[in-house]
């Protein structure tokens, strides 16, 4: 391995990073609760669910990155995944709440774990389908 390669691994690695922050702190403006005050106060549910959402962003990333010679691209192809991710996120827990009374986002809140999975697994199991896609 050369120094063009090392500084190739650093600069991908550090864009890859400051994309999956971003992505995480818009996805928490998207939330009626605040994540990281609720992780802090030790809310399992949403520490739950904030990680399977960061576990499958860094998913996608890591396809888009495995699959692209460009960086630009690779970040791209995030962006969009969180997207269409955020917008699947949306419709499955308004159809969960109009047809079964199951609120993800306030179960998650109130600490239910089983809510935090529930809308955490929507999240991965969209990843590994963008995944595949890229």
């Amino acid at each position: 391995m050369d120094l063009q390669q090392i500084l190739g691994m650093l600069v991908w690695t550090g864009a890859g990073c400051i994309l999956l922050f971003l992505l995480m702190w818009i996805d928490t403006l998207f939330t009626k609760y605040k994540d990281i005050a609720e992780i802090k106060k030790g809310n399992v549910a949403v520490t739950t669910r904030f990680v399977m959402k960061l576990f499958a962003q860094g998913y996608i990333l890591s396809q888009s990155i495995l699959n692209s010679n460009d960086l630009w691209i690779a970040l791209l192809v995030s962006v969009v995944s969180f997207i269409i991710l955020l917008l699947l996120e949306k419709i499955a827990e308004l159809l969960l709440k109009t047809f079964t009374g199951l609120d993800l986002e306030r179960g998650t809140q109130q600490g239910m774990v089983g809510h935090a999975m529930v809308a955490g697994s929507l999240h991965v199991v969209g990843a590994l389908i963008l995944g595949a896609l890229v």
